[in-house]
């Protein structure tokens, strides 16, 4: 990169050669061709690694086939010299293959309270929605409750 100095000659340069009126349009011509760079550099690197992905996959895929031949080869084999040894092997072999286990996702139906009591029914949830006071009661009830003033601790020596 260039330093301050070697900026600043590089600034005043481009002035000179380009004018005041036109270093504007220069430069969202500039910031387009860079947003459009970065753009294609991200579009190449994505496409770049799924296609890694891909080879990587491929190429899992055809030892998994390799072990499965190799699997069905041996359990041939040791048909041919006994049938219990054959049933070992086939049951052994599939074991032995490394699998991807997709994970399971589904919806859940009802949302379940947790608590002390989570065994418990849900009636106190119930309860207390029936509890639950229109906003006019509630602002009623405020209204004539007395406030309660808070109790000043003489203590500490600070003024009420």
């Amino acid at each position: 990169m260039f330093s301050v100095p070697h900026m600043i000659v590089l600034f005043i340069v481009v002035l000179v050669v380009f004018g005041p009126h036109k270093l504007p349009e220069l430069a969202r011509g500039l910031g387009k061709l860079m947003a459009e760079f970065r753009k294609a550099s991200t579009d190449f690197k994505l496409a770049f690694e799924e296609e890694m992905r891909n080879v990587e996959r491929q190429t899992r895929e055809a030892e998994r086939k390799k072990q499965m031949d190799a699997a069905a080869a041996s359990a041939a084999a040791t048909t041919d010299s006994g049938t219990a040894v054959a049933v070992e092997t086939t049951e052994a072999s599939p074991a032995q293959l490394p699998e991807t286990i997709e994970p399971v996702v589904a919806p859940v139906s009802e949302a379940v309270a947790r608590g002390s009591g989570e065994n418990g029914s849900t009636e106190h949830l119930d309860a207390t929605e029936k509890k639950t006071s229109s906003g006019e009661e509630l602002q009623d009830k405020a209204l004539n409750e007395p406030l309660h003033e808070p109790v000043q601790d003489e203590g500490h020596g600070r003024p009420a």
